[in-house]
């Protein structure tokens, strides 16, 4: 990758405006933490991509969700009850990884940009860790856990899945995980 000398750059473009995306060969990094003008934007207006866990009947859709999923589940032939519990348990799990552990930013344009490098489970409470909807999101794919365990009647098979979901579920909301991207070549971006 060539960079472009002062002579090349048009006069309305100076080498500060330039942004050069640091290379790693790691796929573990950790997100620098705010710069001051960030944490200024940040706190000028709430973030709405965030707040709303927050509001009224925000935890209730959580149980509303498995319960619909439960109920569609339940009603394809050919499915026990163990795998359906099982299959409840595999899309919660990958639906909230995907909502709170994939997409970084706010899809609203406020705050110039201050949460363009975090994900949701970032943003929520400004990143403060155990707090009331914090402990209520990492207590649901863990009570899901112990649910669809009981329900298969504790069979290795579904226990190792379910066992594996629930870590899935748990483990990207631990306080260590804060800030850390694994990228996938192919598959996650930057």
């Amino acid at each position: 990758m060539t960079i472009p000398t002062q002579s090349s750059l048009s006069p309305r473009v100076s080498k500060s405006d330039m942004k050069i995306r640091e290379r790693s060969s790691s796929i573990i990094s950790y997100v620098k933490p705010d710069s001051e003008d960030e944490i200024v934007d940040q706190n000028s207006l709430p973030n709405l991509n965030a707040n709303w866990v927050h509001g009224k009947g925000a935890w209730c859709i959580h149980i509303v969700i498995i319960i619909f999923l439960k109920i569609f589940y339940d009603f394809i032939p050919g499915i026990t009850k163990e795998l359906s519990w099982t299959l409840t348990n595999l899309t919660y799990v990958a639906g909230s990884y995907i909502m709170f552990h994939t997409f970084k930013g706010t899809p609203f344009e406020f705050n110039s940009g201050a949460y363009d490098k975090l994900t949701m489970w970032e943003q929520i409470d400004n990143g403060d860790q155990y707090t009331p909807a914090k402990k209520f999101l990492f207590f649901v794919p863990f009570a899901l856990f112990l649910i669809s365990t009981h329900y298969s009647k504790y069979s290795l098979t579904y226990f190792t899945l379910n066992g594996i979901l629930c870590l899935i579920g748990i483990v990207p909301k631990l306080p260590f995980t804060h800030r850390l991207r694994i990228s996938i070549p192919f598959i996650t971006q930057y």
